[in-house]
């Protein structure tokens, strides 16, 4: 089996930049989510829906993913079950979420929800998503892409 992109699909906004991305390399790549995202027409690209529910995408990603396989998430605990899994992973504005890095992650995770639950009426969340970060991540997952290529080609 090659190497697979899994799209952590439901809030992901470089669908799009993912799909350029794995038709150059001709890899398949897998949508998953709750429902309402069209599916591609794109004969590369699978759409799988899980059923309603906390976490399905992320259970389903996490249970499929491995060694070879790229997964696009910006969620953090699916980050980290996918690198045990030995995937590769890519938040949306490229970051690429490694064993040397994904401990810090997920504290600065932790933190993060525990002072927006200490105080209610904190507002705001992270910057807006801008053009940098969608070139960033249209660069990094070619990079990224190919290595898990290579990986699965030296077996």
């Amino acid at each position: 089996m090659g190497s697979r992109v899994f799209i952590d699909a439901d809030a992901c906004p470089v669908k799009a930049e993912a799909e350029r991305v794995v038709t150059r390399h001709a890899v398949r790549m897998v949508l998953v989510s709750n429902g309402g995202i069209r599916p591609s027409a794109n004969p590369l690209v699978d759409s799988v829906f899980v059923s309603d529910g906390p976490d399905e995408a992320d259970k389903w990603i996490a249970a499929e993913c491995g060694p070879g396989d790229v997964v696009v998430t910006g969620d953090i605990p699916l980050a980290a079950k996918c690198v045990e899994a030995g995937a590769l992973v890519i938040k949306h504005n490229g970051e690429e979420l490694t064993r040397a890095n994904i401990g810090m992650a997920l504290a600065t995770r932790d933190l993060m929800q525990d002072l927006r639950s200490a105080d209610p009426f904190r507002q705001g969340g992270g910057r807006p998503f801008s053009k940098a970060d969608r070139s960033r991540f249209l660069d990094v997952l070619d990079r990224v892409l190919r290595r898990a290529i290579q990986s699965v080609a030296k077996g």
